[in-house]
């Protein structure tokens, strides 16, 4: 069983106590319909990774914990073959003691982009919505944030992240719960809300960022990382069945109508700051993601199309702000 007590702890002085209202009982009831299966091997797995007390950990440039060298080939294979356990491993990279974990995605390349645009994280409350295996949260830490906290209900991106944990003397000031964001009371606690490859999938995108809305405090920053396509303010792909073999992909609007949906959700200082096509450098398969990756998601015969014959993926960075007047509303239908 994974154990979140501390967390608790952390938050019940903190701008995020009134979270305690609801939050322990939620994660009561998921453990409970969670104890079997595929969590609890995970879980067993977990126990199992040896007990280190790391030395050097690295968040500002890379998520590296521990030194190459400082363990013996025998514990170094036994972390090693443990970690595998938990394929596959889809954000990252990262660096336990020596062992480099090549991850399906260069999302130290999706950092990097961002990170310019960006009010500085220092001292700064932040939530990552649909936060994967957690690998932001780490580089927020390392930027300085006061707390970083993810949500995501995969029970392997949990896992992977209580891993890493693990070896980084269960740091303090970083937690993932295996939540989605309608599980959220209205919290208007955050300085910064992070979603990121997460838009695509709902079926109801302004409802989405009306909720990452909520979770911010007036004059807090939004910073969206989602699918795009090219087009005017009125330019939205609906795919069929598929996108890109994705059975889960509703709506990818262009830039300037994803511009427009933040206006009707009542964002203001709406800027796009990166628009990027993504590669088969920076999705691909590796060693420790060894499913289908971007390659075999494209026209064989044509890069510039997706499998289905839509425009190839193609990823927007839109930073917004809520409005820090307390009697702003969202617009409204008249009819």
């Amino acid at each position: 069983m994974i154990d979140f007590s501390d967390f608790y702890q952390q938050i019940a002085k903190s701008r995020l106590s009134h979270w305690l209202h609801c939050l322990p009982a939620q994660l009561h009831e998921w453990q409970k319909q969670h104890q079997h299966g595929d969590l609890a091997r995970w879980s067993r797995a977990l126990r199992k990774l040896p007990a280190i007390h790391t030395q050097h950990i690295e968040l500002k440039n890379k998520v590296a914990i521990g030194q190459p060298g400082a363990l013996s080939t025998g514990e170094q294979k036994k972390i090693e073959s443990l970690l595998g356990q938990f394929h596959p491993w889809r954000k990252g990279p990262f660096e336990v003691h020596g062992i480099h974990i090549d991850t399906e995605w260069r999302s130290d390349w999706k950092w990097e982009r961002l990170k310019p645009h960006i009010s500085p994280l220092k001292y700064r409350y932040v939530l990552d919505v649909g936060c994967g295996s957690g690998y932001h949260l780490w580089r927020m830490l390392g930027e300085g944030a006061e707390m970083a906290v993810g949500i995501d209900p995969s029970q392997l991106f949990l896992c992977q992240f209580e891993a890493i944990k693990h070896f980084a003397n269960n740091h303090k000031g970083i937690q993932l719960l295996p939540l989605g964001i309608e599980d959220l009371p209205e919290l208007r606690a955050f300085d910064t809300v992070f979603s990121m490859g997460v838009l695509y999938h709902r079926r109801s995108p302004i409802d989405h960022l009306l909720q990452l809305k909520a979770q911010l405090h007036d004059g807090g920053e939004l910073v969206l990382e989602t699918l795009v396509i090219d087009g005017d303010e009125n330019q939205v792909l609906v795919p069929g069945e598929r996108y890109g073999k994705m059975r889960n992909v509703w709506f990818i609007p262009s830039s300037a109508a994803l511009v427009g949906w933040l206006t009707k959700c009542g964002f203001e200082n709406i800027r796009v700051v990166d628009e990027n096509i993504t590669t088969q450098d920076e999705q691909r398969r590796t060693g420790w993601m060894r499913n289908e990756s971007l390659a075999d998601f494209l026209d064989p015969n044509d890069a510039s199309k997706t499998i289905e014959g839509y425009p190839a993926p193609k990823r927007a960075i839109i930073v917004a702000n809520k409005p820090t007047d307390p009697q702003y509303r969202p617009q409204e239908s008249e009819g």
